[in-house]
């Protein structure tokens, strides 16, 4: 057995990591929506250093407080994983931009296919083979939610094909870097935090026209507190916490229920309408999350 193997889960730390992560998804689930807003009033790269760097101010004190060996461990894992979920923005962001809405669900939720192979592959883990049918479930969930792919395969599509790998591989490399390290979460996230916002900012001041002056509509700032505060340092915070007590397909089939709260909250909140298809599916990726809560590895 490979040395990475990973211990089983007290069942009440699982039970409550599955909890923190079913909340996660409901919050990434709305933020599309309320991102789609904040956007109308500033430019996506402008838009992520604020988000981020507004994330990294309020998460310092927790990274100053950590003793010289905690912020260490929290450096040397935040870095890299920090770079990762960097890409991960740019990579979705922009592929939106690229492709329709369908087929950029598809391509994201293809993350939960991806991370039992990643898993196996880099931390030597053989998921359960029940893990491989729920993946399949959710994958056939987003499908009929999003209405397939039908379109051809242009730039947008390849960068959410992107995209889903590389949450695949950050959720494994979290595991892989914080599971034997004394970062405290919050500091964790600080760092990631730091990283993206900074990488954003200094992409924004290199692009064509720089960043233009900050809005001053209360909207944008409403919008902007609840990404900062649910969709960034709570989620950020649950996943690397629940990270120390699940799996990465776990984590990934859980979190993939997203797709789903997003198309609730678009229907309550923004009006928008789904098909009887779209409904069957959406019931399908919550029912594949919940099926996993009730396993105990």
């Amino acid at each position: 057995m490979s040395s990475l193997a990973l211990p089983r889960p007290n069942a009440h730390l699982l039970r409550l990591s599955d909890l923190m992560l079913l909340l996660v998804a409901m919050v990434w689930g709305s933020s599309y929506g309320v991102a789609k807003g904040a956007l109308a009033f500033y430019p996506v790269l402008g838009f992520l250093a604020l988000r981020f760097l507004i994330t990294f101010a309020l998460l310092l004190p927790a990274l100053l407080r950590a003793d010289a060996e905690q912020r260490r461990d929290a450096l040397r894992s935040g870095l890299p994983l920090g770079a990762l979920m960097l890409a991960i923005f740019l990579f979705e962001t922009f592929g939106v931009a690229l492709t329709q809405a369908s087929s950029a669900a598809f391509l994201i939720s293809l993350c939960v296919v991806f991370t039992p192979f990643v898993e196996w592959g880099l931390l030597g883990q053989r998921p359960a083979r029940a893990v491989f049918g729920f993946a399949a479930v959710s994958l056939l969930g987003a499908a009929l939610l999003s209405g397939g792919l039908f379109g051809s395969f242009g730039l947008g599509d390849g960068l959410m094909l992107g995209a889903a790998l590389l949450r695949a591989l950050t959720v494994c490399m979290t595991t892989k870097l914080t599971r034997h390290r004394r970062a405290p979460a919050l500091a964790l996230t600080a760092v990631q935090a730091g990283v993206i916002g900074l990488g954003s900012l200094g992409l924004a001041l290199l692009s064509p026209g720089g960043l233009p002056a900050l809005p001053t509509d209360a909207g944008f700032w409403w919008a902007s507190l609840y990404l900062v505060l649910g969709c960034t340092v709570f989620a950020f915070f649950a996943q690397n916490w629940a990270l120390k007590h699940s799996s990465p397909s776990r984590v990934a089939l859980l979190t993939g229920s997203e797709p789903a709260f997003g198309a609730l909250f678009a229907v309550l909140w923004l009006g928008e309408s789904l098909t009887l298809t779209a409904w069957l599916g959406g019931a399908l990726i919550v029912a594949a999350a919940l099926w996993t809560s009730t396993r105990r590895g």
